[in-house]
């Protein structure tokens, strides 16, 4: 990714660190500071287009709740379609689900069982790159489609947190900063 060297500090300087959250001994990045900020915002969604934009990426997969927000401007940016990944009980029904565990239980991801289409090219988006469970089981969810997975951005990842280590299959997987 070619993105300007000049760029990745000033986002950087619009992610705001709070200590403790959501518990004790937690950093947690604060991404609305960057979103309330119309240049910030506009230069992380032109960052994030970028590595995707000759890919012919036909829908954009956002992971609730900030994946929404930078995946529904990413899909705007490449000219695609915007599939919400929604947590459990949030879509009517029917929907195409997927279980996946949590570092101290189990969630769920779903998307409306009509939502992406055999072989199309689907682009997953989150705001922050953790553990790797939630961006692992979006591109199961996306497989139980028979799509196709192009690759993941995050505008964030924890690199302490080698969630990395659990993107299989060969895709790019792109962060634009790395903690």
């Amino acid at each position: 990714m070619t993105v300007a060297p000049s760029l990745l500090p000033e986002l950087a300087a619009l992610i705001r660190d709070v200590a403790d959250f959501p518990q004790p001994g937690v950093t947690f990045r604060d991404v609305t500071p960057l979103l309330a900020n119309a240049r910030g915002f506009v230069r992380c969604i032109d960052a994030l287009a970028e590595p995707w934009l000759e890919q012919g990426v036909q829908a954009v997969c956002g992971i609730e709740a900030r994946g929404f927000i930078f995946g529904a401007a990413l899909a705007q940016k490449l000219g695609a379609g915007f599939v919400p990944l929604r947590k459990p009980g949030k879509l009517p029904p029917p929907v195409l689900s997927i279980d996946y565990q949590l570092e101290y239980g189990r969630d769920r991801l779903e998307a409306r069982s009509d939502a992406l289409k055999p072989g199309e090219r689907v682009l997953l988006v989150d705001d922050v790159l953790a553990t790797g469970g939630t961006l692992a089981a979006a591109r199961a969810l996306v497989d139980g489609f028979n799509a196709t997975t192009v690759g993941a951005c995050v505008v964030i990842e924890l690199s302490a947190l080698q969630g990395r280590l659990r993107w299989s299959g060969g895709e790019p997987l792109h962060a634009l900063l790395r903690y």
